[in-house]
């Protein structure tokens, strides 16, 4: 009776078993894969060092973005900025050696912000703008040793350097087109774009659709981004930044007053430097660059006096624009084609600094007139008094540079009182500033491979269909066990009786 009862027990009790052990094996199979298939997904990113080498200073942004690109351009984020002390690389024509040597603090940085095992693929790109463009036509061998002299620096970090070139005007003004349109999802909508404003020491940019033909081909750029393409018009005036339209207009001024005044010592009686302003000048120091080279200018000293008259400074300032010719249909000035402004504009660089100072931002072109025409007028002493911390050099400029954003605005490139309202002032959009590095990151990004990403263990459909069908397949063993034990149970109690 006993050896019976332990042969029916053994009879069903080794396939219960079995399945059991499948089951629990089938429940664990089904946990892990449920963690992994929604684990975190870890984003790889991916860096780039873009080096602004402007004419007042070099700046080096840090740019991120995912190493899975969207519609072919990189999800671009600006990560890091980083100011060189000192002028801009232009100033080292003397001593080449120093330009390279100045990037070495900022470059440190970017060595510490970028995780080193993204060192090695992370591109390296300088681009010398209008400064370095005057220092070209003035000595082209000087421009060269300059760019070497940072290119060697470069190539000391552990970066994939991909080259320090001088970027032309027209590149310059659609890559800041192609930042201010980034950053305000302009591409990746289908409403309008903003025009974009430029404003440096030595040039400025205006870059916009046009509504119209474009007559002049070397106005015209196009790129494709996002699936879209954009005919675009742009132009770069060199000599029209605020520091060197500064000297021209200074110039101009001096150049009548030569020829008026005998006296000594001579004076430059300025209407765009505050009244009591007195600064003794000599005419190399001032006149150092190839946009006065036209000047009839002798190398003597002069006694730099401001007057503070808003009107008589804008008439003055207009005299460096030369509107009487135009070959085109329309021009904005020195013979330069330009269809009408139209739509929204970002006015950023030197165009946001100089308005922002002055709190001249969000004014009517009326009243942004009237503010500026008082503030001129201020006493120098009381202008000082007022801002004891800034360099007298850089304030003393404020009312020349404010009236020449307007004339410029307003004279050069036709904006009117009616459509001022449609510009912009602006120093960043989001976490990143407005100018052009961003747009030639983005640019280049086309350019940089992809990497894989990190995907799910398998699509989700396909997740929810494994997992229900092998719970199926659970509950139909779990039926099976059941189903046998029965059987067994009701075999082990005929065989007993």
């Amino acid at each position: 009776m006993d050896e019976q009862g332990v042969k029916v027990k053994n009879s069903w009790h080794r396939p219960v078993v079995i399945f059991l052990a499948a089951i629990t094996v089938g429940i664990i199979i089904m946990v892990v894969i449920s963690v992994v298939q929604n684990k975190p997904l870890y984003q790889k990113y991916k860096y780039g060092i873009v080096l602004d080498a402007g004419s007042s200073h070099t700046s080096v942004f840090i740019y991120e973005w995912p190493a899975e690109k969207e519609n072919n351009t990189g999800m671009v984020q600006q990560k890091h900025t980083c100011n060189v002390k000192g002028k801009g690389i232009s100033s080292y024509s003397a001593n080449p050696q120093g330009a390279g040597a100045s990037l070495q603090e900022c470059m440190n940085e970017a060595k510490q912000k970028i995780p080193a095992h993204r060192h090695p693929e992370t591109p390296v790109y300088l681009g010398a703008t209008a400064g370095m463009r005057l220092l070209r036509m003035e000595n082209e061998e000087a421009s060269k040793k300059v760019l070497d002299s940072v290119a060697l620096s470069l190539k000391s970090y552990p970066f994939s350097y991909q080259g320090a070139r001088i970027i032309s005007g027209q590149e310059e003004g659609a890559f800041g087109w192609i930042t201010v349109n980034y950053l305000s999802e302009n591409l990746r909508k289908p409403t309008g774009t903003l025009g974009a404003l430029d404003l440096g020491g030595a040039s400025t940019q205006i870059t916009f659709v046009p509504q119209q033909k474009i007559e002049s081909s070397d106005n015209s750029i196009d790129f494709r981004l996002y699936g879209n393409n954009y005919h675009l018009y742009t132009h770069s005036f060199l000599c029209y930044g605020k520091d060197q339209a500064l000297k021209l207009s200074m110039g101009k001024k001096l150049e009548s007053t030569l020829k008026a005044d005998k006296t000594d010592p001579i004076e430059l009686r300025d209407p765009c430097f505050h009244p009591g302003y007195k600064v003794p000048r000599t005419v190399p120091d001032v006149f150092n660059t190839p946009c006065t080279k036209e000047l009839k200018l002798a190398n003597e000293n002069f006694l730099h006096v401001g007057l503070g008259n808003w009107s008589q400074c804008q008439q003055s300032i207009r005299k460096v624009f030369n509107t009487s010719i135009c070959s085109y249909s329309k021009c904005s000035f020195n013979g330069v084609f330009q269809p009408s402004v139209y739509g929204d504009f970002g006015a950023f660089s030197a165009f946001f600094f100089v308005m922002d100072f002055l709190n001249l931002t969000s004014d009517s072109l009326a009243t942004t007139k009237e503010k500026l025409a008082a503030y001129c007028s201020t006493p120098w002493e009381k202008i000082v008094g007022n801002h004891p911390k800034i360099d007298q050099k850089y304030l003393s400029e404020y009312c020349f540079s404010a009236t020449y954003i307007l004339t410029l605005l307003e004279d050069g490139y036709k904006f009117t009182s009616n459509n001022w309202k449609d510009i912009r002032f602006i120093k960043k959009i989001g976490d990143s500033d407005a100018g052009w590095t961003l747009g030639y990151m983005l640019n280049l990004t086309n350019m940089i491979p992809a990497e894989a990403p990190d995907m799910p263990l398998m699509p989700y459909g396909g997740y929810v269909t494994f997992m229900f069908f092998f719970a199926l397949l659970i509950l139909v063993l779990l039926l099976l066990v059941y189903l046998y034990f029965r059987r067994s149970t009701r075999t082990a109690q005929k065989d007993i009786i």
